[in-house]
């Protein structure tokens, strides 16, 4: 499964961790399962985000063993995400 994590550099959501849920030429679709669901994701100009490269073994493991992604599981992995990054 090849997910990816971007980190808004503008706008009023400035630094907060979505999930790309769909890439365009110069927009990304972009979701975080709370405001932004799978079924509402948020349009963003590339220029407005920067892609998460380094992205922890624990939040690769956990995304293997939830393969199907849904509003809930998308929160939960942004917020092992985060957790891992803030220690």
């Amino acid at each position: 499964m090849n997910i990816e994590f971007a980190k808004s550099l503008s706008g009023h959501d400035k630094n907060q961790v979505y999930l790309i849920w769909k890439k365009e030429e110069q927009f990304v679709w972009l979701v975080n399962g709370k405001n932004h669901t799978i079924e509402k994701p948020k349009k963003k100009n590339t220029k407005h985000f920067q892609i998460v490269k380094n992205i922890p073994e624990i939040v690769k493991e956990w995304l293997n063993e939830n393969t199907i992604l849904t509003d809930d599981t998308i929160r939960q992995v942004i917020k092992v995400y985060e957790r891992s990054i803030n220690k």
